[in-house]
């Protein structure tokens, strides 16, 4: 159930006005979520900051979809978790690769150790020590990387929480099919 509505420029703060205009200026359009978030001029203008600067991260993009698909899977943003699998399916990964990035994991082990820390990153950062951080690099991933995978995760769970807290759901002609592939929530550990 919606709880926040989404705001039209006009009725927009004097801030989040500029950055609507702008947006619908360059794109269009704007989403609901960045609509709706026009009610705090500071949330939206952080957001749009933090995914600008997250495009620019060294993370690959397959790997950074399969991390978003797995921080949301545990967040528990449906909205989040349709607009990744459809993105993740844009960029060539299978129903397989999905299914298990939904489970935090990959079949390349690389992978599956970053994803692996980047959930711990959302559920329990206070579990992560210098031997994650070894581990992460022994598989050739660099500090740059291992840094950027925090960034990844803030912006996953600020659109997640920000969503699920504002009760933006996906159109009911979606279809992508609702819940995880599992049958069930994954825990985050």
């Amino acid at each position: 159930m919606r709880r926040l509505t989404a705001l039209d420029p006009a009725d927009a703060p004097d801030k989040s006005r500029e950055l609507l205009t702008d947006l619908i200026d360059r794109h269009g359009s704007v989403g609901e979520m960045v609509a709706t978030m026009a009610h705090s001029p500071a949330l939206l203008e952080g957001y749009l900051g933090l995914t600008r600067a997250m495009k620019r991260s060294k993370l690959p993009r397959t790997v950074s979809e399969k991390i978003s698909l797995a921080a949301q899977e545990r967040i528990g943003c449906e909205m989040c978790r349709q607009a990744h699998a459809r993105a993740a399916r844009k960029i060539g990964l299978s129903e397989s690769d999905i299914a298990l990035a939904r489970r935090g994991t990959s079949t390349d082990a690389r992978e599956a150790a970053l994803i692996g820390v980047a959930v711990r990153v959302l559920a329990e950062p206070a579990s992560l020590t210098d031997r994650d951080v070894a581990e992460l690099r022994a598989h050739g991933w660099s500090d740059r990387v291992i840094a950027e995978i925090v960034g990844l995760v803030a912006l996953n769970l600020l659109t997640g929480a920000f969503n699920l807290l504002a009760g933006l759901e996906p159109a009911s002609d979606d279809p992508e099919p609702a819940g995880p592939p599992s049958g069930g929530r994954v825990s985050a550990s």
